[in-house]
Order: structure tokens, then sequence, then C-alpha cells
């Protein structure tokens, strides 16, 4: 009597042990249940979040008011006007520039053929000549009608003695020289001129070989 005693006492003590795992294992289980119902309604309220947000950036844009779109599209309008007025200005300087050009070519073009009346008179002096006072007088007023076009611009081309360049130089005459150079200039016929950069006339010249 006493041994089947003791193994009812063992048994009862196994099938408490087992009672108490068997707890243990479901509040585990109750716990994970809750961690992971908990998880979700985090991620459901961050989703909630995000969409309420991308509705917002969609749709919670603020109108522009009348008088801004207004503001914006006169502000536009001068600034586009004051762009075609600034083109403008610069477009008729330019033009005025050209055109003050072209008139003072025109000019110097009628002043020298006096320059080469001076020139060609000068040429046929005599050294006594040279000495009369009328001569000296008109000396004078041929130099200082070359400082007066020198001092707007006006320059002599280099010819004589230079290469031949189809640019400053216009070849009326070819020699056969063995003492000047290939393509030299050998004798100037009539000067050339440059007023600033641009041709007024160019040199009439011979040219060697």
């Amino acid at each position: 009597m006493e041994e089947n005693r003791q193994e009812e006492i063992l048994e009862e003590a196994a099938a408490q042990a087992d009672a108490a795992e068997a707890e243990e294992v479901i509040d585990d289980t109750q716990e994970t249940e809750e961690s992971a119902a908990s998880e979700m309604e985090e991620m459901q309220e961050d989703s909630e979040e995000q969409d309420d947000q991308k509705k917002r950036s969609l749709f919670g844009k603020k109108k522009k008011d009348k008088r801004d779109v207004q503001i914006e599209e006169l502000t536009d309008r001068v600034q586009r006007q004051m762009a075609e007025f600034d083109n403008f200005r610069k477009r008729s300087e330019k033009e005025k520039a050209a055109m003050y050009e072209v008139g003072a070519k025109s000019v110097i073009e009628k002043i020298l053929p006096t320059i080469d009346n001076f020139e060609r008179g000068f040429v046929g002096l005599t050294e006594e000549q040279k000495e009369d006072a009328f001569v000296q007088g008109m000396e004078k007023v041929y130099r200082q009608m070359l400082t007066t076009l020198e001092s707007i611009g006006v320059t002599p081309i280099e010819a004589l003695g230079k290469e031949f360049d189809p640019n400053f130089h216009n070849a009326v005459m070819h020699v056969e020289d063995d003492e000047a150079g290939e393509n030299i200039i050998v004798e100037e016929f009539q000067k050339g001129y440059l007023y600033r950069d641009s041709i007024v006339r160019h040199s009439m010249v011979k040219v060697a070989n």
C-alpha cells in the first residue's frame, strides 16, 4: 500500500510539473502575440501618417492669390521690356558708330586728293625753290593737314619695300628685278590710307618678281 501511495505522489508531482510548463508556454505565446499585435498597430499608424503626408503634399498646396499672380506677370513683362530696350540701345549705338565711320571715311576720301596734290608739287621743287617763303608756308599747311588727319585716326599704309598684300595694296604694274625680293613693292604711285582699322584707300604700287 505504501508503494502505491508513493507512485501516486510521484505521478501527481509529474502532472503538476507538466501543467506548470504548459502554463509557461501559454504565457510566452500570449506575450509574443501581444508584441506582434503592438508592432502591427505601430506599422499601421506609420502607414496612415505617411498617407496623410502624401495627401497634404498633393492636395494641401495653398492656392496663389490673384494679386500675387498679377504681380508676377507684371514683373515678368517689365523685365522682358527692359531686356528689349537694352538690346535696342546696344543695336542703336552700334548703328550710330557704323554711320559715323562711314561718314568720316567719306570726308577723308575727299581730303586725300588735296594731300596728293601737295606731295606731287613738292616732288618737282628744286633746292632753291624749297627755300622760298611761299613754298615753306605751303609745306607747313601740308604738315598741319597730316597732323590733323593722324589725330582722328588716319594713317598712311606702308608700301615701299614691303611685301605685297592685296588687303592693303593694289598692284597696277609688275616688273622683273633681280635686285628686289619676290613679291616686293618697288614703287608707290599713290599712297594708301587707313582710318582706324579699315581701308580708306588702297596703295597703288609696282610689284617686283
